[in-house]
């Protein structure tokens, strides 16, 4: 049996890399159609920070909250990538997690968070 891949579709929101630092955050959908949003930021920078030498930090957001977007986005209902691009040309900054955090609480849209040092 073919095993499915974890996301049915997903945007790259921002990446850098440098001597100091490299961060990854990025958005997608997964087969349960809930909207996932994980970064990873590593190296030394976040070393001196966070007094380890990677940190991680994701959103879930269910179904029914992310249909809450749509209208907010003028966007038709179930329009996937329409919706990542949107998040992207919005959110696709070095602050995203704490962006979409914000538009959300905003926005009264439910997620659960998670950091990990």
């Amino acid at each position: 049996m073919p095993v499915q891949p974890k996301f049915i579709a997903q945007v790259i929101l921002f990446n850098l890399e440098r001597e100091d630092i490299k961060i990854l955050m990025q958005i997608s959908f997964n087969y349960k159609r809930q909207l996932y949003f994980e970064g990873y930021d590593s190296g030394r920078s976040v070393e001196e920070a966070w007094g380890d030498s990677d940190y991680e930090y994701t959103y879930t957001i269910e179904p029914e909250e992310v249909s809450k977007f749509y209208p907010l986005f003028n966007l038709d209902i179930g329009d996937k990538r329409g919706f990542l691009q949107e998040i992207k040309k919005r959110f696709g900054v070095n602050e995203a997690y704490s962006l979409l955090g914000e538009f959300m609480r905003q926005n009264d849209i439910k997620f659960q968070s998670f950091t990990w040092t």
